[in-house]
C-alpha cells in the first residue's frame, strides 16, 4: 500500500466494532478523509491513541492509501501535530472545539484538497488553544470567515447604517421585502468581524443576548446556502455555555 504523510484535524468519530473506529479528518493532503483505526481500545499498549481522535484535534500521521476506493485510508503512524494547552483543560474551548469540528465536518464534504480551509482551520485551533481575551466571540469570528473560503461572502463595502441581505449577499440601505436579512447592529457587527484579526476579539464588546441574535443570524447566512448547517446539534450547547 502507498504512503503519504500528512496533517489533519479531527472532525467526527464513530465506533466501528468492538475496539476499533472510523476518524474523519480534515486533511491537507486530500480534504476531508476517513481513516479505519483498529484496536483503539486494545489493552496491548495502543489505547492511548484513543486521546488523539478528540473533536478539532491536530495531528500529524503517515497515511496508508486503501487498495480499493470503496476502501478506507488506514494510519501507519499518527501523533499529536501540536500541544495543546488549553482546549483539553477548559469547558469554554473544548466547547468551542466541538462546535468548530461539527461545523466543518457537516459542511465540507468534499474530498479534495483545499489548501486555503485546511490553513484557516488549522490556525484557528491553534489561535483557540491559547487565547485568553475575547473567547466569548471566537465562534462568531469563526463562522464569518468560514464562509467565504466555503463560497459565499459580502457582495459589496458596507455602508454604517446598512442592513444585510442574506438573499443577495448585499449590504443594503433599507430593509429588504423579505425576512432573510441580517439587521443594521448585526449587519455592523458582520462587517467588524470579517475585518477583525482572532486577536483583537477582545475588543468588540458584546453581551450574551447580543451574540445568541448574531448567531442565529449567520445561521440563518449559512442555511440559505448550505442546508446542512441546520443539523449542527452543538449550537444548543454553545449558546447555553456563551
Amino acid at each position: 500500500m502507498k504512503s503519504y504523510k500528512g496533517r489533519g484535524i479531527v472532525l467526527h468519530t464513530l465506533k466501528y466494532g468492538d475496539s476499533s473506529m472510523i476518524v474523519y479528518l480534515l486533511t491537507d493532503v486530500g480534504g476531508r478523509r476517513s481513516y479505519m483505526v483498529q484496536g483503539i481500545r486494545s489493552r496491548m499498549g495502543r489505547g492511548s491513541k484513543q486521546a488523539l481522535f478528540q473533536p478539532a484535534f491536530p495531528v500529524e500521521f503517515e497515511g496508508l492509501e486503501p487498495a480499493q476506493s470503496s476502501q478506507m485510508h488506514r494510519f501507519r503512524e499518527v501523533r499529536s501535530g501540536f500541544l495543546l494547552r488549553g482546549i483539553p483543560f477548559d469547558v469554554r474551548r473544548s466547547t468551542m472545539a466541538i462546535f468548530l469540528a461539527e461545523v466543518v465536518y457537516r459542511l465540507v464534504r468534499e474530498s479534495e484538497r483545499n489548501d486555503a480551509l485546511f490553513e484557516f482551520v488549522w490556525n484557528s485551533v491553534a489561535a483557540l488553544d491559547v487565547m485568553e481575551q475575547g473567547l466569548a466571540n471566537f465562534h462568531l469570528w469563526f463562522l464569518a470567515h468560514l464562509a467565504p473560503i466555503v463560497g459565499f461572502c459580502p457582495g459589496n463595502s458596507y455602508t454604517e447604517g446598512d442592513w444585510f441581505d442574506i438573499k443577495e449577499g448585499l449590504y443594503v440601505s433599507l430593509p429588504p421585502l423579505h425576512t432573510l436579512a441580517m439587521r443594521p447592529e448585526e449587519a455592523a457587527l458582520l462587517d467588524r468581524l470579517l475585518a477583525c484579526d482572532v486577536a483583537q476579539l477582545d475588543q468588540i464588546a458584546l453581551h450574551r443576548g447580543q451574540r445568541v441574535a448574531f448567531l442565529n443570524a449567520l445561521l440563518s447566512y449559512f442555511g440559505y446556502h448550505l442546508d446542512a448547517i441546520h443539523s449542527v446539534q452543538s449550537v444548543r450547547i454553545l449558546s447555553e455555555v456563551f
